[in-house]
């Protein structure tokens, strides 16, 4: 793996490994010995990969994984628009390297891209306290050459969608978008700028959907998203909910 030379030139750095438990699970690691980031940590294969709710991410060779530790990245209420902010950076790179796809690609709520309504990338956002710091773990796992068969939401890849794209360049290409996505971003300041940019590659608004929470399940129409980020769904009676985390299914059909 490379950096690209405007993210090295900005301080970021790189840590490429062939293999790790969890590219995440690594990086808060090296904040608690004291890292102090930006770093990027990659690995060509995870034998404990995770995702969202602690689900496994299979992590076959092939695929991008990768991790970009920050350190006090923002104020903590800010924290979670960092999905907001991958998203636009994953979106933007793969829209750089696969032009031919850039009209199927795809942001669902909150932290997947999507090809042609299949998933093709996820992003696990892990933060923890560490002596009056926030350390910040965002992890990237892209389908490049293969995807998992059996899964709740439909996947694909890279090279199935006919862009094959490797690895190695996908990763160089995201280290510059995401380095000026963060810049956009402004530690939260300017999220209202992410937030419009977000919307527009957005999937399923205005549409319906399957919004599973911890214990139910919500369905109802999409209207927007808040100025925080959060969901807002209306529901069956015409009341709205907003939506801070939860698991979205887009019901075929659906606008967006």
């Amino acid at each position: 793996m490379r950096l690209d030379p405007a993210a090295a030139a900005a301080g970021f750095r790189l840590f490429d490994h062939d293999a790790l438990a969890s590219t995440n699970t690594e990086a808060l690691a090296l904040a608690r010995r004291g890292d102090s980031g930006p770093l990027w940590l990659t690995a060509r294969t995870q034998t404990a990969g995770r995702g969202r709710r602690d689900n496994a991410w299979v992590s076959e060779r092939g695929n991008l994984y990768a991790t970009l530790l920050l350190i006090d990245p923002s104020p903590a209420r800010n924290a979670a628009e960092l999905s907001f902010v991958t998203g636009l950076a994953v979106h933007d790179a793969m829209s750089d390297c696969a032009p031919a796809l850039r009209d199927r690609l795809a942001l669902k709520w909150p932290n997947d891209v999507l090809c042609s309504g299949k998933k093709l990338a996820g992003i696990l956002i892990e933060g923890e306290a560490i002596e009056a710091r926030l350390a910040v773990a965002i992890g990237i796992g892209v389908n490049c050459m293969q995807h998992p068969q059996a899964t709740a939401y439909p996947a694909t890849d890279l090279a199935a969608a006919g862009a094959a794209v490797a690895p190695d360049d996908l990763f160089c290409t995201l280290s510059a978008t995401m380095m000026r996505r963060l810049a956009q971003w402004r530690r939260g300041a300017a999220f209202g700028s992410i937030r419009a940019d977000w919307l527009t590659r957005a999937a399923g608004i205005g549409g319906e959907m399957r919004v599973r929470l911890p214990g139910r399940e919500l369905l109802g129409r999409c209207e927007a998203l808040d100025d925080s980020g959060r969901l807002l769904l209306r529901l069956g009676d015409g009341s709205v909910q907003a939506i801070t985390a939860g698991e979205v299914f887009l019901i075929a059909g659906s606008a967006g």
